[in-house]
């Protein structure tokens, strides 16, 4: 196959373009290439989208494949009036934050979505839902209903660059003390190997396959994970719970970013790591165990520093405080 990847050079696009190189298809990453370039065996279009139709220019023939990641409708519908007459099948790489209730377990691709972003609307992190609604829509307009609508979940394995789920493995790894963990042991967490997640696109590429599709790892309690880490650590660390009440208290933050517990969730998302995987996994999506994904993500984190700064979770001092100050509440 000729595939296009608007992208190429970053994390799930990367993935993607090594994998289907490993493959045997002819491959062209568009993209800047401003902090990495696309993986050996692409062709490599240097381009910026932020010039409108002007990026488009060099990009010659027609593709069977067009595979996009983008999170801006604005570039996203210019790429689409380039290019949609001359590919044969157009993936776009949603998000289950499209949509509209995180609060129902088992939510399969026919639940609400958020409103669309409004045209001419900035794009931000806090309007991600909305933006990527904004292309669905006009990804099935272009395309006359007929793409593949790639709704990710949580995405992890070696290269993360988010530092949310390798948070915990590292943490126990680190053996610098007790470790301080949410009371959500039953919690589901339901996260995708990026391996596994661009095999996938491929696969749907190659076949065909379109309409909306969940594409979510297995739900996985958090003590399971809390366990796995600790195993594949040869920790001895004990995990210490504390409250969700008594965290948002202390200042501790949900899901991801400085100081946050990752994987744990704000009130009334209790569906939103537990969607409905079953159709994409009826189409072919094949995931692997996630113990695999968690000790290779642990793997890659030795490689790149157990101690190196990381974009999410809580800082040491920072633990270290917390879990006096629960000691001496608790009257220990």
């Amino acid at each position: 196959m000729r595939i296009l990847i608007l992208g190429g050079t970053a994390f799930l696009s990367k993935e993607i373009a090594s994998q289907a190189v490993a493959a045997g298809h002819d491959v062209t990453c568009l993209a800047r290439g401003t902090t990495a370039a696309p993986p050996p065996g692409t062709e490599w279009i240097r381009a910026d989208r932020s010039t409108g139709q002007a990026a488009y220019q060099e990009l010659a023939g027609d593709w069977d494949a067009v595979i996009e990641v983008a999170r801006d409708p604005k570039p996203a519908r210019e790429a689409l009036a380039a290019l949609t007459g001359r590919a044969g099948h157009w993936t776009f790489v949603s998000s289950c934050s499209a949509y509209a209730d995180n609060s129902v377990p088992g939510a399969a691709e026919n639940a609400p979505l958020l409103p669309a972003l409004p045209a001419g609307t900035l794009s931000t992190p806090e309007n991600y839902g909305e933006s990527k609604v904004a292309i669905e829509e006009a990804t099935l307009e272009a395309t006359h209903g007929t793409a593949h609508l790639c709704r990710a979940g949580l995405i992890s394995g070696p290269g993360d660059p988010t530092d949310r789920y390798g948070y915990w493995p590292v943490r126990f790894a680190r053996n610098s003390g007790p470790v301080l963990v949410p009371d959500i042991g039953g919690d589901p967490t339901q996260v995708i190997d990026v391996r596994d997640l661009a095999a996938w696109i491929l696969r749907a590429a190659e076949e065909g396959i379109t309409g909306p599709l969940n594409a979510m790892g297995d739900q996985v309690p958090f003590a399971d994970i809390v366990s796995a880490c600790r195993k594949a650590s040869a920790s001895q660390e004990a995990a210490v719970t504390a409250s969700g009440d008594w965290l948002v208290e202390q200042g501790v933050n949900y899901w991801s970013g400085p100081e946050s517990l990752p994987l744990w969730l704000p009130p009334h998302h209790e569906g939103f790591m537990a969607r409905s995987n079953r159709a994409a996994k009826a189409a072919g999506m094949v995931l692997r165990p996630w113990q695999e994904t968690m000790a290779d993500t642990l793997a890659d984190e030795r490689a790149r520093g157990l101690g190196r700064p990381r974009k999410a979770g809580l800082q040491p001092a920072t633990e270290e405080r917390l879990l006096r100050l629960l000691h001496n509440e608790s009257g220990g």
